[in-house]
């Protein structure tokens, strides 16, 4: 044991920055690499649905496509009598179909898939998809978003410390950016020495995703905590209103001409508060959602009643719209979302490569580590946060467990001359 003793003892002395750094990446990787992978995951999990449902599948083609009342009429029919059209969506990318989302009486949600050029129904999928599955098991761990949104958004805390601390426990950092990772076998040490050498390779190249990631992160726990930008509401309450009874083409040309430029990508019916329809997309505003851009519209007497214009909105309101395009990288598309999920993979790395850093550490300055195994010094490292992070891990696999069990398949059956309708 003297030995042992020192051979700590010859350790330097670490800096108070590397302590936070260390700290901030062992007491919460296991919490934080969960919710990095499941983000990571929903950055492409529309991709993912695509693939799983051939119904979602179209193939592009030239000439112009249906109208949104064309689109209207043919959900409204394969929706059935006892459910009623919630959205209306434009495809994603010109391979997917486009897609309305429809309730029944009971509160059953299901999606109906559309032909975006023949408006011909082409199936039925659910509601909770691979995209609801990594969104809610990213954002709230499946627990009521009260709960579960400050829970996950306050990693972004420790996320952004060990952003700051890295320039101060990586010496010359700069340097950095070219020194590749690589193997000398036979070298003491060497699973350890490349590990580290890997870890700050990708550290350093992820540093501004992880800065944008821990930022939007604070933003959303500053929301929950009630700093959330006012949502623009209609001044009067209107009646609901059925997708197939809006003469939803007029409406649109109506919409288009009180905000000229706007792209339509989604629809709305509202079944309560506010009523009426609601016509969402893009226009000149960057890095915002759909609901920036928005035209308010009383199917009734067919009138504008707002008019939202992203580029209008104030800057508290901006922060909140940009949010999202910025934490998921829809802003630019497919090659954005690519992007994001192979940044964000380098991230769920960091948050494994540290802990497994510390661990060989442990092993190579103490009998016990080694006796103990890997796996027993990664633990060690977590500290007394492993257990309330394993805890909360497994509350989320068994909500999502249950999810599973109540999804009632009757909800997605098709009704086979409804295919067939054109």
């Amino acid at each position: 044991m003297t030995g042992v003793a020192g051979r700590a003892r010859r350790q330097p002395k670490r800096s108070l920055w590397w302590r936070v750094h260390q700290w901030a990446g062992l007491q919460f990787s296991l919490f934080l690499a969960f919710i990095l992978a499941t983000g990571t995951i929903a950055t492409l999990s529309h991709e993912i649905d695509w693939l799983l449902t051939p119904s979602m599948r179209v193939t592009p083609r030239e000439g112009a496509p249906a109208s949104w009342g064309a689109l209207a009429e043919a959900a409204e029919k394969a929706a059935g009598n006892d459910a009623r059209i919630e959205w209306l969506h434009a495809p994603r990318d010109p391979w997917f179909a486009a897609e309305a989302v429809a309730v029944r009486a009971n509160g059953e949600r299901f999606r109906i898939e559309i032909d975006p050029w023949t408006a011909r129904v082409q199936g039925w999928a659910p509601w909770f998809n691979a995209q609801r599955l990594f969104r809610e098991l990213h954002r709230h761990l499946m627990l009521p978003t009260a709960i579960g949104v400050p829970i996950v958004s306050a990693l972004a805390f420790p996320l952004l410390a060990s952003v700051v601390t890295a320039f101060w426990v990586y010496k010359k950092w700069w340097r950095g950016f070219l020194r590749v990772p690589r193997r000398k076998p036979g070298r003491r040490n060497d699973g350890r020495r490349f590990t580290g050498d890997l870890h700050r390779f990708a550290g350093l190249w992820s540093l501004w995703f992880a800065a944008l990631i821990g930022v939007t992160g604070v933003w959303y726990f500053a929301e929950k905590m009630g700093a959330a930008a006012p949502v623009p509401q209609p001044p009067v309450v209107m009646a609901p209103a059925r997708a197939s009874e809006t003469r939803l083409d007029a409406l649109v040309a109506i919409a288009r001409r009180g905000f000229p430029g706007l792209h339509v990508r989604a629809i709305r019916f509202p079944g309560s508060k506010p009523g009426g329809v609601i016509i969402r997309g893009q226009a000149e505003a960057l890095l915002v959602r759909d609901r920036a851009n928005t035209v308010m519209l009383d199917p009734g007497t067919q009138a504008i009643v707002k008019v939202v214009h992203g580029n209008e909105l104030s800057l508290h309101q901006r922060i909140s719209e940009a949010a999202d395009p910025l934490h998921f990288g829809t802003w630019g598309g497919l090659p954005t979302r690519i992007l994001w999920f192979l940044c964000g993979s380098a991230l769920t790395g960091l948050a494994t490569t540290g802990v497994i850093i510390y661990a060989l550490r442990l092993q190579q300055q103490t009998v016990s580590a080694k006796r103990g195994g890997i796996v027993a010094a990664m633990w060690s490292g977590m500290g007394l946060l492993a257990w309330p992070c394993l805890g909360f891990l497994i509350l989320a696999l068994a909500l999502l467990a249950a999810r599973f069990v109540g999804w009632k398949v009757s909800t997605v059956q098709p009704r086979a001359a409804t295919l067939q309708q054109p």
